[in-house]
């Protein structure tokens, strides 16, 4: 089954302890493309400027992303230029350069809309929500949001919870949006609000998933060189609802297991600049990384006598 994505496609200029990246393709939207195209078939509907390397975008789609939706307007791309010191969890801003992308109102193609997975990638939650008004009747509805939106767009962001599955932020977004300190407290309060699923990562430190009834933990993958953490969120979301749109399953347990694929998606992509680690990979590739990740929690339960 398709997943439809709806976020931004941008050139980013990154630089880390590891190196450097000029105007490489970025963007939630391009880097949960990339990430879900290799579970299920992808739709992305986004914006780029009249300077756009539309050429650099068919690499995406010969991984059997429908480019379609994606715009081409009158104006200078969405760029944005970041730096990682030696904390690689949180990123300098140093300049973003908004473009086109200041004015992007998401258009759903008419054959987008009937796409039973729909992922709303980090923008405005007023555009959010009227790409639902765009859909029709979806499975599984996710999205993502950030700390700008939580803070200047709080009533909207607050609206659209109420008509989406699930939420994927990570744990200073939760803090923000809900003023607890305690994960589980705010996981219990966005549960609260709406949508059934909660995740929240934890950058290196795993991610949990919270439904009414359980609490699930996945560990991060234990790389020794992270080269550039960028995008590894939206790549998590596209291993998670990648998985779900190949199983057609919502279960609790292939949830668990979605989870499970978010974080090797994620592991993958901070190994290179930019999608192009994800770009390399093959089934093979990923089943191992999934055996690794199981041999990272198995263990034997074994009472003392």
């Amino acid at each position: 089954m398709s997943v439809l994505v709806v976020g931004s496609v941008a050139l980013d200029s990154v630089e880390t302890p590891f190196g450097k990246a000029e105007d490489v393709l970025g963007g939630s939207g391009t880097f949960f493309s990339a990430s879900a195209s290799h579970l299920t078939p992808v739709q992305l509907v986004g914006v780029v400027g009249s300077d756009y390397p539309t050429h650099k975008l068919e690499s995406l789609s010969a991984r059997g992303v429908d480019l379609s939706g994606v715009e081409r307007a009158d104006g200078e791309s969405f760029r944005w230029r970041g730096r990682y010191r030696h904390d690689l969890n949180s990123a300098e801003t140093l300049e973003t350069r908004l473009g086109v992308f200041s004015h992007f109102r998401p258009k759903i193609p008419e054959q987008f809309r009937s796409a039973p997975y729909v992922f709303l990638a980090n923008i405005d939650p007023r555009l959010q929500l009227e790409v639902l008004r765009q859909v029709e009747r979806p499975k599984l509805v996710a999205c993502d949001t950030m700390n700008f939106w939580i803070e200047s767009r709080r009533s909207d962001l607050l609206e659209l919870l109420k008509h989406v599955d699930a939420i994927l932020l990570n744990d200073g977004e939760a803090r923000q949006l809900t003023e607890q300190s305690n994960l589980v407290r705010a996981a219990r309060w966005i549960l609260g609000q709406g949508p059934r699923i909660v995740i929240i990562k934890k950058g290196e430190h795993g991610a949990f998933m919270f439904t009414a009834h359980s609490v699930f933990f996945a560990p991060a993958y234990p790389l020794e060189d992270v080269f550039d953490p960028t995008g590894a969120g939206d790549s998590f979301a596209g291993g998670f609802m990648g998985y779900l749109a190949r199983t057609g399953k919502l279960d609790e347990e292939h949830m668990r297991r979605a989870v499970v694929y978010g974080s090797a998606m994620g592991s993958f992509a901070v190994e290179k600049f930019s999608i192009d680690r994800l770009l390399e990979l093959d089934h093979d590739m990923i089943r191992a990384r999934l055996d690794e990740f199981r041999r990272l929690v198995a263990f034997q339960e074994e009472l003392p006598a």
